[in-house]
This record gives structure tokens, sequence and C-alpha cells, in this order.
């Protein structure tokens, strides 16, 4: 699963005044078709309304109402509650059968416009990841253009373990595709840390990389009782969406106090200016998670794996 979005060293805001205009419907007409009108479906508290560019697809619109409240199930899984009270949905269409090209905007309100072919099947739809990669974006605050990478691995990290939450993916696709994907995050030479090394790979797997370790070691600090969910559930109570522009700094002391601890503010001080060598090797030994042919296998007898289990 290869995750490319449009725009992967761009700050959302930076995206959203370059494409400001044309983010919902490009090339539109004046005149509003049936496809335009949007639909309202109720996430508990929450809304979304989804509207579409064509009304030209194979599959049956229920199919793509259903595909939007599966993402928007997990999000609000992780979360505990969908993280805006209204968004907005824009489905564009496209050749072909890939759900592609998600890109999410905070201004004005949480919104998301996602690339999906003519030709898209329900199996399709049942193993897209995209969607929900974006709604993950919905419970996070903009930040600095230089801490881009902070969002994209946060979306990165959560999604497979929100859809995993609601049984979409289990536990074993989850870690398969840590330990295949995430080597991409790993410095390179001549890497300057996650603040200043804005490459696809950093940007994405190397802020994943982070939230893992993140995650870890809140876990190994509170005795497996709060993980990095906990920070990002405080950060999103406290006002932290996509809506709101914030100080990375408020991000971290959020989270580390919903932590009871410095976890974050330790690992940003490592990794932020300065290229970190992690052992994944080694961390996959202690988590239990061993590599095979045919997948994953977990050994419940490694140092980690209580906290391996916590984490999905």
């Amino acid at each position: 699963m290869t995750r490319i979005s449009p725009y992967p060293l761009r700050s959302r805001r930076a995206v959203l005044e370059s494409v400001v205009g044309v983010v919902f419907g490009q090339g539109m007409s004046t005149v509003l078709r049936a496809a335009d009108l949007p639909s309202h479906l109720e996430v508990g508290e929450a809304s979304i309304d989804v509207s579409f560019d064509s009304d030209q697809f194979d599959i049956d619109r229920a199919a793509l109402f259903d595909w939007v409240m599966q993402s928007a199930r997990a999000t609000t899984a992780y979360f505990g509650r969908f993280p805006v009270t209204h968004a907005r949905v824009r489905l564009l269409q496209s050749p072909g059968a890939r759900v592609s090209n998600g890109v999410s905007f905070g201004e004005p309100g949480a919104r998301c416009r996602i690339t999906v072919g003519q030709h898209v099947t329900h199996a399709d739809l049942d193993d897209d990841w995209v969607l929900t990669h974006e709604m993950i974006h919905f419970g996070f605050p903009s930040v600095e253009e230089r801490h881009h990478w902070i969002e994209e691995g946060m979306a990165t990290y959560v999604e497979p373990i929100a859809r995993a939450l609601v049984g979409r993916l289990t536990a074993e696709r989850v870690w398969c595709e840590m330990v295949d994907r995430m080597p991409q995050g790993l410095p390179a030479p001549g890497d300057q840390g996650l603040d200043n090394t804005h490459t696809w790979g950093r940007t994405y797997w190397g802020g994943a990389i982070f939230c893992l370790l993140a995650d870890i070691e809140i876990r190994k600090g509170t005795g497996n009782s709060k993980g990095l969910r906990d920070a990002l559930r405080a950060i999103n109570r406290a006002g932290g969406t996509i809506e709101a522009d914030w100080p990375l700094e408020r991000v971290i002391e959020v989270g580390d106090k919903a932590t009871n601890g410095k976890v974050l503010v330790e690992l940003y001080s490592r990794m932020a200016s300065k290229a970190v060598p992690v052992d994944l090797l080694d961390l996959w030994k202690r988590l239990g998670v061993v590599r095979g042919d045919q997948g994953v296998t977990f050994d419940n007898r490694a140092a980690l794996a209580s906290i391996r289990a916590s984490i999905c």
C-alpha cells in the first residue's frame, strides 16, 4: 500500500491558498445538477455533507455513502467521536477503478476532496485507506509547513489502526504493513531531522515512526494505561482540529499533559533537527512481530508484546 499525496511537501494552508476557488468541483458549471447536490449523513452528533461531480459511477450511490460512513466510523473509533462537528466530502470521478488523490482542508470548515474511479467496485471501497486517512486529518490542528511531517505521519500511523478498530483490517495486516513500509521513513545520508528533511519518505513514514515510538514510550511510562491515542484525543478535545492553526509546541504540551509525561517533547527534541537511527528490526523483535513469507505472526513472549497488543 503506497501512500501518495499530490501535495506531500506543503502545509495544508499553503495548499489551500494555491487552489482556493477550485477545491470543490474544478470546472463546475454555475448551474447545479442533481449530482452536485450534497447528501447529509449523521455520525453521532456530527454531520457530513457528501457531494459528487458526476452521477456516472458503475456502483450505486448507496455503496459510496456506505464507504463514507465506514471511514467516518473508523475515525470515530480512534478519536472517541468524529473529530469535527461538520465536514464536507467531495467525490470527483476519474477513469479506472481506483480511489486516489485525497486532500483535506480546514478553511472554510473541515472538508476533503477525493478522486474515485468510475468503475470502482465494492471490494475496492472495502480495501480503501485514502478516505479514512483524510478524515483522520480532521482531528489534528494545522501546523507550520516545516512540521508537515507530524500531520502526515500521524494520519499514516493512525489510519490502519482506526480501520482495525472497526474490523476493516486485522492486527496482522496492520503490523505487516508497518514492518514493510516503515523503513521508507528512516533517515538517509545527509538527513537533517524531521523538521528539515522534506522527502516523501521522511514526511509520511518518518512521521509515522515518530508516532510509533511515541506510542510505545507513553505506554511504557504509564504501565500501558495510556498511549498516543490519549494524547491525540486530548489535542482534538482542546480544539485541535484541521480548522485551527496551532504552534507545534502547543500540540506537544497538550499531548504530554494528557499522558502524564514528557515523551512528545523529548522525542521531538531528539528527532527534529538531526538524523536519529531507529533499529526497526530490533523493535519488531521486542514487540513480538515476526515477519514471514505469508505475513506476520505474533510472539506473545516478547518483551513489549502487551504494548503491541494494546496498540492494535
